[in-house]
């Protein structure tokens, strides 16, 4: 058998009160848990969007030194220039070295040979 359908309307005013009081109440629950998974929501949506940004930034700021790395920034590269430029500039002074070495040998032989 089935349970009597509940009446639709109490019989008792003080029920019928109570009820209504009680609706008051769970529509004032639903609310306030609504605002709050509102305010949740938008706290999620913002917490989502500097996320986005600061995975833009970290995304620049890696590819900023992986062009260090290689070695692909002007300054490197006028650096590179210039240190080649200096390698180039010094080559003469090992060889002036070692003949001025063979040239003092040479003539520290020709002094013993006059005596």
């Amino acid at each position: 058998m089935s349970p009597d359908p509940i009446p639709s309307t109490p019989a008792d005013p003080a029920v019928a009160v109570a009820l209504a009081e009680l609706r008051g109440t769970v529509a004032e629950g639903f609310a306030t848990v609504n605002g709050s998974l509102n305010l949740l929501a938008q706290r999620h949506d913002q917490t989502d969007r500097r996320l986005d940004d600061q995975a833009a930034r970290l995304d620049t700021h890696d590819a900023r030194l992986d062009t260090l790395d290689r070695g692909e920034t002007e300054r490197q590269k006028r650096n590179d220039q210039r240190l080649t430029d200096l390698e180039r500039a010094r080559w003469p002074l090992p060889s002036l070295a070692a003949l001025v070495g063979v040239i003092s040998l040479a003539v520290a032989l020709w002094q013993a040979a006059q005596k």
